[in-house]
C-alpha cells in the first residue's frame, strides 16, 4: 500500500507542477530555484580576492569583453599617492603601454580582484615591470587620501610603476566620465580594464574581469619577454 501511496504522490506532483519531482539535494533545490530555461550557477556572484592579495594566485571570474575606444584625456589635477599633485594628461603622456583601472579602498568585491589581476600582471612582466606604466584611478576620493592609497597599495605589491591616484571628487567624476565608466555613484560601478599599448594608440577596453594573461597577450611585442 505506501508503495502505491508513494507512486500516487510521484505522479500527482508531476500533473501540478508540470515538472518531473526532483530529489531534494542541494543542486535540486538550486535547479528548482532557478526560472526555467535559466541556469542557477549564472546568480553566483564571483570570488572576491583577499584584500592581502597574494601576487601568485590569479583571481579566477567570468570571462571580459574586448573592444577598441578612443578616449580624450580630460586636462583635470589628481593626487598621487605620494602626495604629488599631478595633471592625468601628463602622467598619461608616457611613452610605455599604460594599464589602468578604477578602484576605491573599501571596496570588498570588484576592487581587489582588479588589483590583484595587476599584482600579477607585475609578477608575471618580472624584471620587465617598469616598462609598463600601471595606473588605478579612486572613485571615491573623498575618503582615498593618498595615504589610505599608498596602504591599499602596499597590500597588493604595487611596485614602482603602478601608481594610485585620488583627487576631488569633480576631477573623479570628470575622469571616470571621459574614458565610459561613471555609473553614478561608487556602489554602481563594474569591472573596466583599459589598455593603450602606446603613446597615440587607441585604447583597448576589457568590461568584465580581464585576466593578466590577456593582458601580457596584448603587451606582446611591446615589452621584451623576461
Amino acid at each position: 500500500m505506501s508503495k502505491r501511496l508513494l507512486a500516487c504522490g510521484l505522479l500527482l506532483g508531476v500533473a501540478v507542477s508540470g515538472y518531473p519531482a526532483t530529489p531534494t539535494t542541494a543542486t535540486g533545490t538550486a535547479a528548482r530555484a532557478a526560472a526555467p530555461g535559466q541556469s542557477a550557477s549564472r546568480t553566483q556572484a564571483p570570488v572576491a580576492a583577499s584584500l592581502d592579495a597574494s601576487p601568485d594566485v590569479e583571481p579566477t571570474a567570468a570571462r571580459a569583453s574586448r573592444s577598441i575606444a578612443a578616449y580624450t584625456v580630460p586636462l583635470v589635477e589628481l593626487v598621487r599617492d605620494d602626495g604629488k599633485v599631478v595633471r592625468l594628461a601628463d602622467e598619461l603622456a608616457d611613452s610605455r603601454p599604460v594599464v589602468l583601472n578604477f578602484i576605491y579602498t573599501t571596496c570588498n568585491g570588484i576592487c581587489p580582484m582588479l588589483s590583484q589581476t595587476f599584482s600579477f600582471l607585475q609578477s608575471k612582466l618580472g624584471a620587465q615591470r617598469d616598462r609598463v606604466c600601471l595606473v588605478s584611478i579612486s572613485i571615491d576620493p573623498e575618503q582615498d587620501t593618498p595615504r589610505r592609497l599608498a596602504a591599499y597599495a602596499k597590500r597588493f605589491h604595487a611596485g614602482p610603476e603602478w601608481h594610485h591616484y585620488t583627487g576631488t571628487l569633480a576631477a573623479s567624476v570628470l575622469v571616470q566620465q571621459a574614458f565610459g565608466v561613471y555609473r553614478g555613484d561608487k556602489m554602481s560601478h563594474t569591472p573596466v580594464t583599459l589598455l593603450r599599448p602606446a603613446l597615440g594608440m587607441p585604447w583597448v577596453r576589457f568590461d568584465g574581469y580581464a585576466t593578466a594573461d590577456e593582458l601580457m597577450r596584448e603587451l606582446r611585442g611591446r615589452v621584451a619577454k623576461p
